[in-house]
């Protein structure tokens, strides 16, 4: 058990982070994290769900700086859930495809969805289903995302923007390997890849408790880092894919596409290029148009804030029923500290007429 807790670890930290087994600086995050891990290790059916650790200590023994092209085609060889994170505009969804395309689920269904805009009412419902008559407006019966995805893979793009709400039935069904739609008491056993992509950063957002610690320990079986534009040296490469001009790029337009940092990264540089090819034959050159695209774009890049909800105290005092009682225990798989929990709480107990006094 402590080499399947310790492997389970290295894979959720130690491959994100390059020459992680080289490097004493990670020391303390090791032990910070294995105590997480190991409450993750006690919940039910946890164990069954542990990676395959043959690929993870191969995937160990490889250089720390192992190309991310390699690992989307070593997690195609295998049926783990995988987390693919980088800046917008690196291809996250293009990797997932690919990922889904090289995989023994190719032929079957890849159900993609945008986190970003799901509405909170209506999220349990758009991933679980509901029968006909679940609720005002239910005239038919819907499958839902994930029974949609049976067989196949779901992709969960911007999976950071998930409202807390659905994290936990998502947790259940990753954990259980059934849905419930909503207004039916029966379960369905569903089977199912998941992949999942965001541009956030997930363990700022735990730390902060906008995002579950015990449903990060799932999606992150295998965490995939698609590194930005600027870090790459494929950037040639990626050009001739995307120009579509009727003369190729010339080494001078090469050149001076590799001067520049991309901030948008390979969307950027695909838009860039689509106007090039379209203004080309009126005379325009490659210069003009990147000089007018930069001087546009000269933000700053920023973390985003974090997404628009919070675990409010009612949430927390289901988790707290949910785990018997045990505020350590609720406290832990909602992913923020026990201070923060007894600080939240405290804020409910505040107002008058509060139902947890």
């Amino acid at each position: 058990m402590q080499k399947d807790k310790f492997l389970y670890i290295v894979i959720n930290i130690g491959l994100p982070s390059g020459n992680f087994f080289h490097n004493g600086k990670y020391t303390k995050i090791l032990n910070k994290w294995a105590e997480n891990v190991n409450i993750c290790l006690q919940n039910e059916g946890l164990k069954d769900f542990l990676p395959d650790f043959g690929l993870l200590l191969r995937l160990r023994d490889m250089d720390g700086n192992l190309d991310f092209k390699k690992m989307l085609q070593i997690a195609a060889g295998s049926d783990l859930p995988v987390l693919i994170t980088g800046e917008s505009g690196t291809g996250k969804e293009v990797a997932a495809r690919e990922l889904h395309a090289l995989g023994i689920r190719g032929d079957k269904p890849f159900v993609a969805v945008n986190c970003g805009a799901i509405s909170a009412g209506i999220a349990e419902s758009l991933f679980c289903g509901h029968v006909r008559g679940a609720f005002t407006g239910a005239n038919r019966e819907q499958h839902g995302f994930v029974r949609a995805a049976n067989g196949g893979t779901l992709f969960l793009d911007e999976v950071a923007e998930l409202p807390p709400e659905i994290q936990k039935t998502l947790l259940r069904t990753l954990q259980e390997k059934t849905v419930m739609p909503v207004g039916s008491q029966k379960e369905i056993r569903v089977n199912f890849r998941l992949i999942c992509a965001t541009h956030r950063d997930l363990p700022t957002l735990i730390e902060r408790g906008f995002f579950r610690q015990d449903l990060y320990f799932r999606l992150a079986a295998l965490p995939i880092k698609i590194p930005p534009l600027r870090e790459r040296d494929d950037l040639r490469n990626i050009a001739k894919s995307l120009w579509r001009g009727q003369e190729p790029l010339s080494e001078h337009n090469f050149s001076i596409l590799q001067n520049y940092s991309w901030p948008g990264n390979i969307r950027q540089l695909k838009n860039v290029l689509e106007r090039y090819a379209l203004f080309k034959k009126h005379g325009y050159r490659l210069e003009f148009l990147l000089k007018s695209e930069f001087e546009q774009c000269n933000f700053s890049l920023k973390e985003p804030p974090p997404p628009q909800y919070k675990l409010d105290a009612n949430k927390i005092s289901e988790e707290i029923r949910d785990c018997n009682g045990n505020k350590s225990h609720a406290a832990k798989k909602l992913g923020i500290s026990r201070g923060s929990l007894y600080y939240r709480l405290g804020k409910k107990h505040s107002k008058p007429n509060s139902p947890c006094k």
